[in-house]
């Protein structure tokens, strides 16, 4: 279902009272409803009494959430639809909320856009990419700083940088050919969003070397398994994957390379830290995702792998 641009929602567009900055700390209800809408348009209802889709859906999120959580059930709740539903309405915890939303989301895009009887028994009103791109929608309207990518919630620290490189990066290394890298990406924005900036730079890294390994082995470039990032440079450089006449113009951008992603995460996220730890603030650890992906775009889409 589209989303309507009410006359409501204009005046407090007028009036400026859209928030421009994302939070992080608290799950309004009233976006905790908009979301439970839009799941429920997605599986629809069962109107079979042989076919149990949309119950076999939420029953499937109870089980993960009590195994998980080290509990038999979510509250008193006569079904499985009321007892996840109410938990998600109810609960403060706001990094609880998420599971519910990423995993609701994970087994809309990865199940229910697979299984044809959701869309024949079920009656569903919207699509798992509707449904997809109304939450990720949802949460902007709220200034709630995440957004549903590549299979998990990702943090947004900037509408532009998440649009321009985040969203670009998942996208090119959803191919499956670059399963390991877009894996560690992704677990780099999860360290960040759980405030592990160490980790995060690790996999930052990883991911950074996980890409070129990838365009190496797809090239036919003669690579080792445990070559470091500044040797997969030299290999992509000397095998022109740069083109000359750009080489000639951005002469510094070995250097780019070699001295960003690697040298931050050697600094402050490799080493052992000695009597005062090392602090990675999340300024540093933004910057090396964003620096992450924009040179993940740039070798990829040089290499032209599809």
């Amino acid at each position: 279902m589209a989303i309507i641009n009410l006359f409501s929602k204009r005046q407090k567009l007028l009036r400026g009272e859209i928030p421009e900055i994302y939070h992080y700390d608290y799950l309004n209800i009233n976006l905790k409803i908009q979301i439970v809408h839009i799941i429920n348009d997605t599986i629809g209802r069962d109107n079979y009494r042989d076919y149990k889709y949309s119950a076999d859906f939420f029953k499937t999120i109870k089980d993960v959430l009590c195994r998980e959580y080290g509990i038999f059930q979510l509250n008193d709740e006569s079904s499985n639809e009321s007892e996840v539903i109410n938990f998600f309405l109810n609960e403060t915890d706001v990094e609880k909320s998420l599971d519910f939303i990423e995993l609701s989301f994970r087994l809309i895009d990865k199940y229910v856009r697979v299984t044809p009887g959701f869309k024949q028994y079920s009656k569903t009103k919207i699509t798992p990419d509707e449904a997809i791109t109304e939450l990720n929608e949802r949460f902007k309207e709220h200034g709630f700083g995440y957004q549903y990518e590549g299979g998990e919630l990702i943090r947004v620290d900037s509408t532009y940088v998440h649009s321009e490189i985040v969203k670009p990066t998942i996208q090119l290394l959803w191919n499956k050919k670059f399963t390991g890298a877009n894996e560690e990406y992704l677990k780099a924005h999860k360290h960040y969003k759980d405030g592990r900036n160490k980790e995060s730079l690790a996999e930052c890294l990883k991911a950074f070397e996980s890409t070129m390994k990838i365009i190496c082995k797809e090239k036919g470039w003669s690579y080792n398994q445990n070559d470091t990032s500044k040797k997969l440079i030299e290999i992509l450089m000397n095998n022109n994957l740069v083109p000359a006449y750009i080489q000639s113009q951005i002469g510094a951008l070995r250097n780019i390379l070699e001295g960003s992603v690697p040298t931050i995460r050697n600094r402050l996220g490799g080493h052992g830290q000695g009597q005062i730890p090392t602090i990675v603030d999340d300024n540093i650890t933004r910057f090396a995702l964003n620096l992450t992906g924009t040179i993940i775009i740039f070798i990829v889409e040089l290499s032209e792998i599809k």
